[in-house]
């Protein structure tokens, strides 16, 4: 029966092979074979042995150190130190010490670049491709150099920037700087966090040569809404549009074009590009967070993918990252071996905990307020006996009973009587009485207590508690308002006739709808500038 650390190695082996190198035996040495080598149990100085020895085109450039799995990795780092300077002579090498060192389990892998100013060993996904380390080795190469350099030698005019994206920007490169790979920005709804992200993006370009920047977003007309951020971005200095000096790509596909700077993705479609699976359009325009534990009940773990090697990016900025964090998409962000930036208005505690309590700017909707940068808003509370207590429907009476995915109704006598909690409205049990009257109670004081003086109905979104609910909320809209299609529509992923994009930019731009109703396709990050009533008839756990 093989060892723990022989099954380890198995897996090392199969790893290392993964990401571009060869694995060969010390007594069957050829050095001209591949362009990255991995010769196992090379020998050392002192009849040393390290359990792999790491060649790029014919030279020595890093060390594997192997352990069993579960061992822990951060005491072997003076082993792989000690071996990094113990090369025999007879070995051509890139420079001595060597320069890179892993230690691994064949599960966790943990990687030291000795060419940063402060060497300290992080966990890696996988290896990294020999090419990647023999690029590592260029002049000016560091990235970490060049961001502590970026501190100094900045002459970006800020002019097109106010304040708070100034000091945001500033602190998030102190922290890059300081070697801190991952940062959040919390910054308020409103207060241009993605305007700040596309400046800070352009900098980390421009000034540090950041090779490619991954842009996550939580869905597909959010990708939109960011593309359109980088394409309107006129450069402080330059005075081109940002598209014009660099490629965007706004993924649709499996493919990453390796020729654009900047990728915007939603994590959901990262995730299955990297299972090498192909994606449903309509699960794009779906929110990641609603769709993390409803599509795999036990998902599938993120494996390595060869087409594309874990230094893909150099920084992930990760939008509405609250909501991206956990479970089976905090798989996606750990996968890169990347600067992770969050960006959120509603940092919970295991947010802020995700990204190692790295806060590097605060700003929340009272300080935009001060700045004239936000506008207040007042709260108006529509509270009905149902909502408050639930009900009872007594024995004896017919009620309708509607099947969840035909929506078919059947008329049906109680039994016994029927008691119903608050939290089972709208979802157990339908009360279209309870709807209307919150609808025609909105309707009645919209012109005298929540607008006076207005004749027009403000631009309205009503969160519904699912697609069944939102049809309910339609239906009642136009009849409690008397008023045709045009002026209240659901958009919904299950919206037909018209794209989520169409629908949203419909609401955003032409007099009609006046009330869109929604259940998560419109939601925090969306931008649609003439809206003025936000209705809740569903609960809400925004911190904000």
């Amino acid at each position: 029966m093989p060892s723990p650390e022989e099954l380890a190695r198995e897996k090392i082996d199969k790893l290392l092979a993964e990401c571009g190198w060869i694995i060969q035996n010390r007594s069957t040495i050829n050095l001209s074979a591949s362009r990255g080598i991995a010769i196992r149990e090379a020998l050392l100085k002192d009849r040393d042995e390290v359990d792999y020895l790491l060649f790029v085109d014919g030279k020595a450039i890093g060390t594997v150190e192997a352990k069993p799995e579960g061992f822990t990795l951060t005491g072997v780092e003076e082993q792989s130190g000690k071996y990094g300077k113990g090369l025999l002579d007879i070995y051509p090498k890139w420079r001595e010490p060597l320069p890179f060192a892993y230690e691994s389990t064949g599960i966790e892998t943990q990687f030291t670049n000795q060419l940063d100013p402060s060497p300290k060993s992080r966990n890696v996904f996988a290896f990294h491709r020999p090419e990647t380390l023999l690029e590592y080795l260029e002049p000016n190469a560091n990235l970490n150099t060049r961001l502590t350099n970026l501190l100094t030698a900045d002459q970006m005019p800020t002019t097109n920037l106010w304040s708070a994206q100034i000091e945001a920007i500033r602190n998030l490169e102190k922290s890059l700087a300081a070697d801190k790979r991952r940062a959040l920005i919390q910054m308020a709804t409103g207060s241009g966090k993605t305007y700040t992200a596309v400046n800070f993006v352009y900098r980390l370009i421009k000034l540090v040569g950041a090779r490619r920047v991954l842009f996550l977003v939580d869905r597909g007309n959010l990708g939109d809404q960011t593309l359109k951020e980088f394409q309107q971005f006129v450069t402080p200095d330059d005075g081109r549009k940002f598209t014009e000096l660099y490629n965007v790509q706004h993924l649709q596909s499996a493919q990453l074009d390796r020729v654009s700077r900047v990728c915007i993705s939603t994590i959901q479609r990262l995730y299955s590009m990297l299972r090498g699976e192909e994606i449903d359009p309509e699960i794009d325009e779906r929110s990641g967070y609603e769709l993390r534990e409803s599509l795999w009940k036990q998902p599938p773990p993120v494996v390595y993918n060869p087409n594309v090697p874990i230094e893909t990016f150099d920084f992930i900025i990760t939008d509405e990252c609250h909501r991206s964090i956990y479970n089976l998409w905090r798989q996606v962000l750990e996968y890169f071996d990347a600067y992770l930036i969050g960006l959120t208005a509603t940092p919970s505690k295991q947010t802020i905990g995700f990204f190692n309590k790295n806060l590097v700017m605060e700003y929340g909707h009272e300080h935009a307020v001060t700045d004239n940068v936000n506008v207040p808003y007042d709260v108006y509370k529509i509270d009905t006996e149902i909502t408050q207590g639930g009900s009872r429907v007594e024995k004896g009476f017919y009620v309708d009973k509607r099947d969840r995915l035909t929506r078919k109704v059947r008329w049906e006598q109680l039994d016994e009587d029927l008691a119903y909690a608050p939290n089972e409205l709208d979802r157990a049990v339908v009360a279209p009485d309870q709807i209307r009257t919150v609808i025609r109670a909105f309707r009645d004081r919209l012109f005298t207590e929540i607008f006076p003086g207005r004749t027009v109905v403000p631009k309205t979104l009503i969160f519904a508690k699912d697609d069944s609910h939102a049809d309910d909320i339609v239906k009642i809209v136009r009849e409690e308002f008397d008023k045709g299609n045009d002026f209240c529509q659901k958009i919904t992923y299950r919206t037909t006739g018209a794209s989520p994009k169409e629908l949203i930019q419909r609401f955003r731009n032409s007099p009609n709808p006046r009330i869109a109703v929604t259940v998560d396709m419109i939601a925090t990050g969306t931008d649609i500038k003439p809206l003025e009533i936000v209705m809740f008839m569903r609960s809400v756990k925004s911190r904000s």
